[in-house]
């Protein structure tokens, strides 16, 4: 990538993450209703952090640090880089104010512009491609947050009235069938890839059926009515534990209002649209709605085979697989090998993208990854057998 169009994309990313937060008040910025769930603020914060940090400090001749705290206060997970505010405490940040984030957001814009007019050196393309990617992954995470926030306020305030939504009818229950056969698995190629795509490897797959498209808010609702929360026989043991010691009735955002059920979006409360695709679901819910219908969920191997014949990207889809390495898989040196490979326990991957999964950011080869209980994402379900 030129110069020229790696800072026409700089400058898009940065200015995208801005227009997400363009609707909120003031006061939506630094709220955080659950450990999972970061203030705004921090996400402006934190994503300007990664570019002064691991290019600006260490690259940029003369470059003055414009805080030294705010190492502290924005660093997210790397241990490598130094102490940190641990996530729990993310919403007792008053100060910085949201105006303070900001100024230190337009500070390092500024350097980082005229870093990438002056010249960078060939061998931090892929760092700063590694920071574009990694802002638009906290874009995604500002939709759910923000949604998360309102979505718990008691007045369900709306983020956008005009906001729109990917989801739509869909046709459910038409299967495709995929051969058995020894199947290439992992990216290949050119282009920006996370290195827990690296490792492209041969899978055998014996022969499966996987559904066409995803599962509808009136098929799930059919699993409610039917007891699906109240027979045990469905759910994984831990999967059991969760529904009864946290009293769960129904997926995120679902209120039964007035014997009629009702979800909250992005537009505010709304009556549930059964011809919808369903949304924010753990893998709990996901493999005992799967169990209930004498099915089961895709395997991440499965879900990439199939699909280009496939119609994804309104949801991450919950796929039977843990979240490890391919073969031949190293964690990079330095602050930036912290980035994937030291999750790699006790979660499960997630395939595909979301109606809020930033514009060419996601790839049939990409792999997230939740735990398991997590519902606050975009997250659906697809049927195999």
């Amino acid at each position: 990538m030129s110069t020229s169009s790696l800072l026409d994309k700089y400058l898009a990313v940065r200015q995208r993450t801005e227009t997400i937060c363009g609707p909120l008040q003031k006061e939506d910025y630094v709220v955080q209703p659950v450990v999972d769930v970061s203030p705004p603020k921090w996400h402006i914060g934190h994503t300007t952090w990664f570019f002064e940090t691991f290019l600006l400090k260490e690259h940029a001749m003369g470059y003055k640090e414009y805080d030294p705290n705010y190492n502290y206060v924005f660093n997210s997970y790397y241990e490598t880089v130094g102490a940190r505010v641990i996530r729990t405490d993310r919403g007792n940040l008053s100060r910085p104010t949201v105006d303070d984030v900001y100024k230190y957001r337009k500070y390092v814009d500024e350097a980082m512009v005229k870093f990438l007019s002056d010249g960078y050196p060939e061998t931090l393309t892929d760092t700063i491609n590694l920071g574009l990617n990694h802002e638009e992954q906290h874009q995604e995470l500002l939709w759910t947050d923000i949604k998360y926030i309102l979505g718990h306020n008691p007045l369900f305030p709306p983020y956008d009235a005009a906001t729109k939504s990917a989801g739509g009818a869909v046709e459910a229950g038409n299967m495709m069938s995929v051969s058995e056969g020894l199947y290439d698995i992992g990216f290949e190629g050119t282009g920006f890839c996370f290195d827990n795509e690296l490792g492209r490897h041969k899978v055998y797959l014996p022969g499966f059926k996987i559904a066409k498209e995803l599962v509808t808010n009136g098929e799930y609702l059919t699993f409610i009515n039917a007891g699906g929360y109240r027979d045990f026989r469905f759910w994984h043991a831990e999967g059991w534990d969760w529904v009864k010691s946290n009293a769960v009735q129904c997926p995120m955002y679902w209120h039964l209002v007035n014997g009629g059920w009702q979800h909250f979006t992005l537009r505010g409360l709304e009556p549930l649209d059964e011809a919808g695709t369903l949304n924010h679901i753990s893998f709990y819910e996901a493999a005992a709605f799967a169990a209930w219908k004498g099915m089961r969920l895709p395997t991440e191997f499965e879900w990439e085979i199939a699909a280009p014949q496939l119609n994804w990207g309104t949801r991450w889809e919950w796929t039977e697989s843990a979240y490890l390495p391919y073969p031949g898989f190293s964690k990079a040196p330095g602050a930036i090998g912290e980035y994937n490979g030291k999750f790699m326990v006790n979660q499960k991957v997630l395939r595909g993208a979301s109606e809020v999964t930033s514009p060419g950011h996601s790839r049939i080869t990409y792999r997230n990854f939740f735990h398991p209980q997590l519902r606050w994402q975009y997250t659906g379900i697809r049927l195999a057998q």
